[in-house]
């Protein structure tokens, strides 16, 4: 009867086990996949909002419009986010010119402890710019 019981115990221990590493690697999981969104989606959007007409009238200078990048960001981001997922997107700095975004993407959990929720959060520093000396068309920045 006490050896039942402890083979009970170590499969119930077993189970208990998976299950905590399945949550973790889930969380793991989606962390580097926002992650990643967050990079695509930021860089692309900067890449949209460039003001070409600026561009061109100032000599060589990059500039990014704001409301295109919110505009291009949010389109994008969405279009590409988990639908089962809340996600609180902050900005937290844009300069225009030279073109620099920090963005704050916080994803809901559902873990919580002693009533506070836990949230896993990524922020990204983007900088908009090109290797080159010479001036060259916006076209051709990578």
């Amino acid at each position: 009867m006490s050896k039942g019981m402890v083979i009970v115990a170590v499969i119930i221990l077993g189970v208990l086990t998976l299950t905590c590493v399945n949550l973790i690697q889930s969380y793991q999981n989606g962390n580097e996949l926002d992650y990643y969104l967050l990079k695509e989606t930021t860089e692309a959007a900067m890449i949209d909002a460039v003001d070409y007409g600026y561009y061109s009238a100032s000599g060589g200078i990059i500039r990014v419009d704001r409301e295109k990048f919110l505009e291009s960001f949010v389109r994008r981001f969405a279009d590409s986010a988990s639908a089962s997922t809340n996600y609180r997107i902050k900005i937290i700095d844009f300069n225009e010119t030279p073109p620099k975004v920090s963005i704050q993407v916080g994803t809901n959990t559902i873990a919580s402890f002693a009533g506070d929720n836990f949230d896993i959060v990524n922020t990204l520093d983007a900088i908009l710019e090109t290797k080159y000396y010479e001036k060259r068309r916006v076209e051709d920045v990578d």
